[in-house]
């Protein structure tokens, strides 16, 4: 039977880890960027971070489970599938997985009552394909580590 990853944020604990990697994830992601889109993407995550405290770790607490929620179909192929790890098979398949992942943060972006948290979202959402594509193989990983 493979596990439906929403399962996984009903422990609180276990949510409040992912929750934490997933944070330290970004992080990663953001330190290893350079160039233009990057500074963008660094000035959005700081608007974010400093004027709104609180806003970006209650964000990813509530954005867990809807990740899961998307990754699930992923999840059940990837299992099915066998081989390799899941960050590879979210690479090969990120024409599907990152407008997924999108669908999550645009609706937190359309739900948010924080102008300055939306002005910085709309600012990189152009570009935000890219840098997702670049994390899936983390976020593969990320997913692994508490699924396996």
């Amino acid at each position: 039977m493979v596990l439906n990853l929403l399962e996984l944020s009903d422990n609180p604990a276990t949510k409040a880890a992912i929750v934490k990697d997933a944070q330290a994830l970004v992080e990663a992601e953001l330190a290893g960027k350079s160039g233009i889109s990057a500074g963008a993407v660094k000035l959005a995550y700081k608007a974010v971070t400093s004027f709104a405290p609180g806003y970006y770790e209650e964000t990813l607490n509530i954005m867990v489970p809807s990740m899961l929620e998307q990754l699930q179909p992923f999840w059940t192929d990837f299992r099915a599938a066998g081989g390799g790890t899941f960050g590879e098979y979210l690479a090969k398949r990120q024409d599907e997985v990152t407008p997924a992942m999108l669908l999550v943060t645009d609706d937190m972006a359309n739900a948010s009552e924080k102008a300055v948290v939306v002005k910085a979202y709309k600012t990189v959402r152009g570009g935000a394909s890219k840098h997702i594509e670049a994390a899936l193989p983390a976020l593969g990983g990320l997913v692994e580590k508490y699924a396996a």
